[in-house]
């Protein structure tokens, strides 16, 4: 039984070998009774948006052949233009009831919310589809700022414990620290270094060891 799943965020570059190694990270998360990783977020900064939208295309198709949510970070124009599964919005990304008019009913939409319960909750109201809560430990790929609030465990139990909405546990996640997001109830853990950042196979089999039970 999967109790969270994971949520793979892509690494800053997403040429060269990439689309093997998302493959291989893909293909390692599917169990005989079920697929631990399930959304994959295209987060690429600073290109053009032609630029962008080329390098998301073979990585889309990919997602699209294991059943995996093809979500991209930020940019609701790039999610329309390749017809994504979903966007990701940051708090000055724009807001998830525009969002929901540019993208349809059945797109994922998803809302950052550091250790806010009032980002949470104001996310739900506009229609977010997921919320997320992080940095929970030191990353260099959530970017927090020296002054950010860093949320504790009892925020996920408060959520999960109210709330129907998904809640997806961000930041410094590995497979030796991400029990205790699993136990406060995380419906999701969203990875980046500490899967692309060595061997990706490795990585997703043993956070499959924690996340199996």
């Amino acid at each position: 039984m999967i109790q969270t799943q994971l949520y793979l965020i892509s690494p800053p570059k997403v040429d060269g070998d990439f689309p093997q190694r998302l493959e291989r990270a893909l293909a390692a998360g599917k169990g005989p009774k079920s697929q631990l990783v399930t959304a994959f977020q295209f987060r690429v900064k600073g290109i053009e948006s032609h630029e962008a939208a080329a390098l998301a295309e073979p990585l889309q198709a990919i997602c699209a052949a294991h059943d995996v949510a093809f979500i991209v970070n930020d940019s609701v124009s790039l999610a329309k233009r390749l017809k994504a599964d979903g966007v990701h919005l940051g708090q000055n990304d724009g807001d998830p009831r525009e969002a929901r008019e540019e993208l349809g009913r059945e797109a994922q939409i998803g809302v950052t919310c550091h250790a806010s319960r009032h980002m949470a909750m104001n996310a739900g109201e506009a229609g977010a589809d997921y919320v997320v809560f992080g940095a929970f430990y030191p990353s260099t790929t959530k970017d927090k700022g020296p002054d950010a609030e860093v949320p504790d465990l009892e925020l996920l139990q408060w959520w999960t414990s109210i709330f129907e909405i998904p809640c997806v546990a961000i930041g410094g996640i590995t497979p030796d620290n991400c029990k205790p997001l699993i136990d406060a109830g995380a419906d999701f853990l969203a990875v980046s270094g500490a899967v692309w950042n060595g061997d990706e196979v490795a990585a997703v089999e043993a956070f499959a060891k924690v996340m199996r039970r």
